[in-house]
């Protein structure tokens, strides 16, 4: 354990510890009656078979592409797993579900891969709604987008390299600028906190630059525009540490996500192909390690840094929760929120919620089929992640045991 998490445990000693714990399952699943409960223990039984992931993958891709008649199936099966709804309209009763249990809603439009104007402007229509229906209901603590939603890729990648851009390409990059603060000014007039979503390292750059200059705009009062950190990256530790630096220098609060990371998968492949050394750790425990350190830096600023956990590694959970504890910091400080996606660990999520912690569910929406790709990663990512689904499964089979026997 890290030094300062190590010191905040010693102290701890000396004061009642947490009686969180996330194997309880009554409180969990508590908001699922027997049949949602075990519709979720199939869905992930199914998972937890790659074979079958990848088979299942397959033929949906294929009916949908022969357009058989399957929306039906997918949006009452692992639609509703993961998803809130197709509009922001459709989403409010997963709203009201997980406001009952003290959990917030953070609308994430999770339409992906189109980059027309006709796209980025529908894109940009739902971001300015998500903020809008955020500063109406406080059971929607923050509001998130991609920048990709609204700036074509290989612009961002462009920009990135040493190479100019063409006045044609400059000028598309302006005029996504001008939607980017457009969202930001809104954020920032409806006083609705924003997370602007990591992507792949060979764009990300940019999209720091950007954040930062939004940051440097509108954060002067509170934290509004929030930047991600994928601490599977080597560099990222460092580059957390030179923006608390810079924000404490320019005099604005430091909006933090931390996540682990999500594109491993194509930061490999694509290292692979263009010949250079991958921007990753090397091992998990590597990621483990800055992730947790990099959660110290925030706590140590946590006036300056108003930061969010964004995670399913229960131990970084308990972690926070232990030095929150040791250095009598309240469980709902409003700088401090954990964040998990809707579907998955509700035992983390649930229980700190029960505990008094500020806590968020991404909850994604959109059009079944526009959704597909964000449903294909979700099932590749849970069977990939070593141990995700078959904790998800035992979680799930402890309840419905437990139910059971009741």
């Amino acid at each position: 354990m890290h030094q300062f998490f190590a010191q905040m445990t010693k102290k701890s000693s000396t004061i009642p510890s947490t009686s969180l714990s996330f194997e309880d399952t009554k409180i969990a699943f508590a908001s699922k009656d027997n049949f949602q409960l075990k519709k979720s223990y199939w869905i992930f039984a199914t998972m937890n078979q790659n074979w079958l992931v990848n088979l299942g993958t397959f033929f949906i891709k294929l009916f949908l592409f022969l357009h058989f008649p399957i929306k039906k199936i997918i949006k009452s099966t692992i639609f509703a797993q993961f998803c809130g709804g197709e509009t922001i309209d459709g989403c409010e009763s997963t709203i009201q579900e997980l406001e009952k249990a003290k959990i917030g809603t953070i609308l994430d439009y999770s339409v992906e891969g189109e980059e027309s104007e006709k796209s980025f402007q529908k894109t940009k229509e739902e971001i300015l709604k998500t903020i809008r229906k955020s500063a109406e209901n406080p059971a929607i603590p923050f509001a998130v987008f991609k920048v990709t939603g609204i700036f074509k890729a290989e612009l961002l990648e462009k920009a990135q390299t040493e190479v100019e851009l063409n006045e044609e390409e400059q000028e598309l990059f302006d005029h996504s600028k001008e939607i980017l603060v457009e969202i930001c000014e809104l954020a920032h007039q409806l006083k609705v906190r924003l997370f602007i979503d990591a992507e792949e390292s060979w764009i990300q750059t940019t999209i720091d630059h950007l954040t930062y200059e939004m940051m440097e705009r509108f954060n002067h009062e509170t934290a509004i525009i929030y930047n991600t950190f994928q601490m599977y990256r080597h560099d990222m530790l460092a580059n957390l540490k030179a923006a608390v630096e810079t924000a404490q220098e320019k005099n604005y609060y430091l909006g933090v996500k931390l996540v682990r990371g999500a594109y491993l998968e194509k930061e490999r492949q694509k290292a692979h192909e263009d010949e250079y050394s991958e921007p990753l750790h090397v091992s998990k425990e590597d990621t483990d390690r800055d992730y947790d350190l990099g959660v110290e830096l925030c706590l140590k600023n946590v006036e300056r840094v108003h930061f969010c956990m964004g995670t399913h590694n229960e131990a970084s959970c308990l972690r926070l929760c232990d030095a929150m504890n040791a250095l009598e910091i309240p469980s709902n400080h409003p700088n401090i929120y954990f964040a998990q996606l809707l579907g998955m660990s509700d035992n983390i999520s649930y229980n700190l919620a029960a505990s008094g912690y500020n806590v968020a569910k991404y909850v994604p929406y959109g059009p079944v089929d526009a959704v597909m790709p964000y449903l294909f990663r979700r099932a590749e990512e849970n069977s990939s992640i070593a141990g995700q689904t078959s904790r998800e499964f035992a979680l799930l089979q402890k309840e419905v045991n437990r139910r059971n026997n009741a």
